[in-house]
């Protein structure tokens, strides 16, 4: 029996798509073409296989998730997760925010700053740098109009470059588009 998981964590759930994944047994020639080039190179995961029945849109998803997600210029990896924590905060994606979250903790150590976001959302109490990421990320995820000159001007102020912007911007949307189609297409459980 699975339990679907409703509350933020850092403990990752299991995707459960609603959608049959695409067996790779019978995947046509195209599909495989187009998952050569996912990130992973252990297992492909079922949303992977749940995109790859749209084998046209996967074809160019995954090259720009890839160079958003890989870029080595912007933001520093575990600001990233913050900003990708912040848009899944928003979209209610649990998963999403547990994988991002996790990363985050793992990559710097300090489960505080998350348990604080989680509590509190952007009024955590954090890093004047992170909570312009979080604020920024939230506020672009909700309404991409609503992000206005004076939000990046508060960027600015916490010690971001324009190279940095642009790395958020680009990653919080990809991370936006990606928690609203996940929440879609399946929901996080616990075995």
């Amino acid at each position: 029996m699975s339990n679907i998981v409703h509350d933020f964590t850092t403990d990752i759930p299991v995707w459960k798509p609603y959608v049959t994944p695409l067996d790779l047994a019978e995947a046509s020639a195209e599909q495989l073409e187009a998952l050569k080039i996912t990130p992973s190179n252990t297992k492909v995961s079922d949303y992977v296989l749940v995109l790859a029945h749209d084998v046209e849109t996967l074809k160019h998803r995954t090259p720009l998730f890839n160079a958003v997600m890989y870029n080595r210029d912007g933001l520093s990896r575990a600001e990233r997760e913050i900003g990708a924590v912040g848009a899944s905060i928003v979209n209610r994606c649990i998963y999403c925010a547990a994988v991002h979250a996790s990363r985050y903790n793992q990559l710097t150590k300090d489960e505080d700053v998350i348990a604080a976001i989680f509590s509190d959302g952007v009024d955590a109490q954090i890093d004047p740098r992170l909570k312009a990421i979080l604020t920024f990320a939230v506020k672009l995820s909700k309404c991409p109009p609503d992000a206005n000159a004076a939000d990046m001007a508060a960027l600015v102020e916490a010690g971001l470059g324009q190279d940095e912007i642009l790395d958020l911007i680009l990653s919080t949307s990809l991370f936006g588009w990606a928690n609203r189609l996940m929440h879609t297409l399946g929901e996080p459980v616990r075995d």
